[in-house]
C-alpha cells in the first residue's frame, strides 16, 4: 500500500508542485504537459504479462531505459521542450522510487 501511494503520489504530486512553484501563471497547462509523461507507460503493452507487480520497469520496458533517460534529460535544455522533459524525468524518478521498494 505504501509502495503504491508513494509511486502514484510521485507521478501526480511532483509535477503539481513543480507547476505551482515555477509555472504559477500557467500552472494548469504545465501540470497537464508534465502529467502527460505518463504516456511512456504505453510501452508496458509490449510486455507479457502487461502488468507484473513484482517487475521493475527500469531497464525492462523500452521507454524506461537509461538510454531513454538521456534523451529525456536532453529535452530539458531547450525551453520549448522543457516541460515535456520534466514530465518524463519525473516519471522516471517515480519509477525508480517504485523499484526501490522491491
Amino acid at each position: 500500500m505504501l509502495q503504491t501511494f508513494t509511486h502514484y503520489g510521485c507521478h501526480v504530486l511532483i509535477p503539481l508542485v513543480v507547476a505551482l512553484v515555477w509555472y504559477k501563471s500557467k500552472w494548469k497547462l504545465a501540470f497537464l504537459i508534465m502529467f502527460a509523461g505518463m504516456l511512456i507507460d504505453l510501452d508496458h503493452l509490449l510486455a507479457n504479462p502487461i502488468f507484473d507487480p513484482n517487475r521493475c520497469s527500469i531497464n525492462f520496458h523500452p521507454f524506461h531505459t537509461y538510454y531513454a533517460l538521456i534523451v529525456y534529460i536532453l529535452l530539458l535544455i531547450p525551453k520549448k521542450t522543457r516541460l515535456i522533459g520534466l514530465g518524463l524525468v519525473i516519471h522516471f524518478i517515480a519509477d525508480i522510487v517504485d523499484c526501490s521498494f522491491m
